[in-house]
């Protein structure tokens, strides 16, 4: 991992890893042994509880910088966050304030169509008070992240990510 033996916390000897699925269901750490057999016939431990048998990765995005209920100084503010859509890449991030249009976002560097993607925003606070601050990503094939709020269970959440912030 990153030019050296892999460290005994990420999995050495082995780290078995199915790109464009969920890590429930492909990153396999300390590997001890192996069942060869179909897809059909094996079910995993996540999977006899409840989650989907596939976790395919969905077009994301989310808000790292303010946190949630941060206050941020009136002028100029930068907002930063990751988009992420294995196997198809970012091709834009877009966020709106206080519910206003969607507005293009900076992209980082696409290093693959595997990687997270980092974006940043600039915007001018300058009326004092509550605001909110939303995010969506669209993937290379130009498909928009869904607005769609659904919880982790059974093969991963969809929504757009809101972080509310206040203007001191």
């Amino acid at each position: 991992m990153n030019g050296v033996p892999l460290p005994t916390e990420h999995g050495y000897p082995a780290r078995l890893v199915v790109p464009g699925l969920y890590g429930y269901v492909s990153a396999t750490k300390w590997v001890v042994d192996l069942d060869v057999t179909r897809f059909d016939r094996a079910q995993a431990y996540w999977t006899r509880l409840g989650w989907s048998a596939r976790g395919p990765i969905k077009t994301e995005s989310r808000i790292d910088v303010p946190r949630s209920g941060q206050d941020v100084s009136r002028g100029p503010v930068t907002f930063g966050g990751v988009a992420w859509a294995q196997n198809r890449g970012v091709r834009a991030v877009e966020v709106s304030i206080d519910d206003g249009a969607w507005q293009p976002a900076d992209l980082g560097e696409a290093y693959s169509n595997e990687t997270w993607r980092l974006w940043s925003f600039q915007w001018q606070a300058d009326a004092p008070g509550p605001h909110e601050i939303r995010v969506r990503a669209t993937d290379g094939t130009g498909a928009v992240q869904t607005s769609d709020q659904v919880g982790v269970v059974p093969d991963g959440a969809t929504g757009w990510h809101t972080v509310s912030f206040a203007v001191t």
